[in-house]
């Protein structure tokens, strides 16, 4: 039963390790808070250890783990509680360095974007986040949301119609990735 047990817990840290930087980006950008990304990343993570069993027998363990993620933000969200993308002082939205394959360092104006994206409602950003910076299709968006095709394709539109209006981010285009 050891034997087995330090097997899973090898398994996890290897998924945790592998997966962390890219759970942390979605995490930020749906929540707009740095702190806020970690504690939502350390629950995903929690729930996603004493259900490691179904994790790895899922078609697809990423999608399961950012679906954990995604009823968590919902469940937060649900309680009201402010999310902030932006600090109220000028120290930037951040203090971490975006990887290069990244398409969000790609970004002109990374704080005003970060600032559009705070605008949206939360269920318009995590479909702008998921289908932009996760890349997902519409069919995984609407699996890791809980809804269906139409209502992620409506809340994309809408969230990416309001982004396009802010005049901050008139000029400002991502390289090499949809706008």
């Amino acid at each position: 039963m050891g034997d087995a047990k330090q097997t899973r817990d090898e398994e996890f840290r290897r998924f945790v390790i592998g997966r962390w930087p890219g759970l942390m980006r979605t995490a930020f950008l749906l929540t707009g808070d740095r702190y806020a990304a970690e504690d939502l990343v350390q629950s995903t993570l929690e729930r996603a250890y004493t259900a490691w069993r179904r994790v790895t027998a899922a078609d697809d363990p990423d999608a399961y783990v950012r679906r954990v993620m995604i009823n968590a933000h919902a469940r937060r969200h649900r309680r009201r509680l402010k999310e902030f993308l932006a600090p109220k002082d000028d120290s930037g939205p951040v203090r971490e360095t975006a990887d290069a394959a990244d398409p969000m360092a790609r970004a002109d104006d990374r704080g005003a974007l970060l600032e559009a994206l705070a605008q949206l409602p939360a269920r318009q950003r995590e479909a702008v986040v998921l289908r932009y910076w996760e890349d997902l299709t519409e069919t995984q968006t609407a699996r890791a949301m809980g809804c269906s095709v139409g209502t992620v394709k409506s809340n994309t539109a809408k969230g990416i119609a309001k982004l396009r209006a802010v005049p901050a981010l008139a000029d400002t285009t991502l390289q090499g990735g949809r706008t």
